[in-house]
């Protein structure tokens, strides 16, 4: 089911912006290129928020630890983290922001 999130004004690109789908925090991503993406908002190394992280190019990079996540796939390209978060289909309709979410 497609959740709308937000209006594609609310995030700037090349930034990370907090959303709640069902109580389950998620990270939406806008790549300088105007393009989203969105993992969960949970770094697998520990209980912080990737959508407080750096967006570079197609990566989030948790602030606290420095781990990177590749943002098509979820997998951590670097340590501490070892275990790959989950990524959700994010869709643009009339500058709506929409997020595939299945409970």
């Amino acid at each position: 089911m497609a959740v709308r999130v937000c209006a594609a004004e609310d995030i700037k690109p090349g930034n990370a912006l907090r959303v709640t789908i069902e109580g389950h925090p998620i990270a939406l991503v806008r790549l300088n290129d105007g393009n989203f993406r969105a993992i969960d908002d949970k770094c697998s190394h520990g209980e912080i928020s990737l959508s407080e992280g750096f967006v570079e190019d197609e990566t989030l990079e948790c602030w606290a630890h420095g781990a990177k996540f590749d943002l098509n796939t979820g997998v951590p390209l670097s340590l501490p983290a070892y275990e790959a978060v989950s990524t959700y289909e994010v869709l643009v309709e009339n500058d709506e922001v929409f997020i595939e979410y299945e409970a």
